[in-house]
């Protein structure tokens, strides 16, 4: 089968590879659609950071090359011995954590704090840049008819920003900033609002981002290139907001953030990050900020499909550009590493390119 797998930075092949087959307590499944993830891009500017490369995953036993990708739909095509929960034909999204079920983490129920965690995507174990791939049963969530198999390649993302929102104990009439509108930005845009928050500011400069943050359902977007966000903040919400939630990964973002929170306030970073920053414990001193790391889901996809089933979450305006796999690098990486990418969010791939003509 075809698939596009990461061998070093800034060097990702499309090759044909073994097809995959199920084994016991797995469903084999042919990829429908997989989403451009801002993880895959670091790792192809900035990597490796997940992917393992001198040595061997824990989980996987495989080093790079790897297939990439795991925002991924599609239809299972077989089933492995011992499965009954799922049948041929259905329909799904995967929920990418790879976890070991024995550390101390996995006890608790905190997966996706794995002390060996991994990502199908990144770790070893396949990836949605491919015709087929294979996954356990205990992370494949079937998906309603109501939901097309394009939109389903964003609930991973949604299900990122949910846990977001949980890890920052984030609760009803809070005000919220959030920096950057790129896609996990902007689903984290449309969480806020469905769970409550009284007033959703985003930090992102103008462009077509900046419109896309609106329709999520921003109150209010601001450019920093345009005018003092922080002191426009504080102006709006009587000294800064509640909670913040950084996902630009810049520092400028990480310096806003922290600015413009109110004291004892929470910022939440759910950004993956590619370089190191500069920071100043004081700025959390001083104001008793609590500063909380957010990686992955938790339990959040069924939440996250029901959202967007019932139309809470609509996110596909989000989709700005539809390719085939053979067209990833040329037509989707080169796009979103060079002078176009401004002009998209999220960039979905198909191995099948049918799916492209309607």
């Amino acid at each position: 089968m075809k698939a596009a797998l990461w061998y070093d930075r800034e060097k990702i092949k499309i090759e044909e590879v073994e097809e995959p087959f199920a084994k016991k307590g797995q469903v084999k499944i042919k990829v429908k659609w997989c989403g451009l993830c801002g993880s895959d891009i670091h790792e192809y500017l900035d990597g490796p950071i997940a992917i393992p490369v001198s040595k061997p995953h824990p989980l996987s036993g495989k080093t790079a090359p790897v297939i990439l990708g795991h925002e991924l739909s599609g239809e299972i095509v077989e089933v492995g011995e011992g499965v009954t929960k799922f049948k041929v034909g259905d329909r799904i999204a995967l929920e990418p954590n790879v976890v070991c079920g024995e550390c101390n983490a996995c006890k608790e129920g905190t997966y996706n704090l794995c002390l060996h965690i991994g990502f199908h995507g990144l770790c070893g174990t396949g990836g949605g840049f491919a015709e087929f791939t294979t996954y356990p049963v205990d992370f494949v969530h079937k998906i309603p008819d109501s939901i097309s198999y394009e939109k389903a390649a964003l609930i991973e993302p949604i299900a990122v920003a949910l846990h977001s929102l949980e890890v920052g104990n984030f609760t009803v009439g809070q005000s919220a900033l959030v920096i950057g509108a790129g896609p996990i930005g902007l689903v984290t845009i449309e969480a806020l609002k469905a769970a409550g928050a009284k007033t959703v500011i985003v930090v992102q400069r103008t462009g077509l981002r900046q419109e896309m943050a609106k329709l999520a359902g921003a109150d209010v977007v601001l450019d920093p290139e345009k005018e003092d966000v922080v002191s426009k903040i504080k102006e709006m919400t009587d000294g800064g907001v509640d909670i913040a939630f950084e996902v630009a990964g810049t520092q400028s973002g990480l310096d806003i953030g922290l600015q413009a929170l109110r004291f004892a306030g929470t910022f939440v970073i759910t950004s993956i990050w590619g370089h190191e920053i500069k920071f100043n414990p004081n700025d959390i001193v001083y104001k008793e900020i609590n500063m909380i790391g957010t990686i992955g889901s938790k339990r959040n996809f069924p939440m996250a499909i029901d959202l967007m089933a019932d139309g809470r979450i609509k996110a596909d305006y989000c989709i700005t550009k539809r390719i085939s796999l053979d067209n990833i690098i040329e037509e989707g990486i080169n796009t979103l590493t060079g002078p176009e990418k401004k002009k998209h969010a999220k960039i979905i791939v198909t191995p099948e390119k049918e799916l492209l003509d309607f």
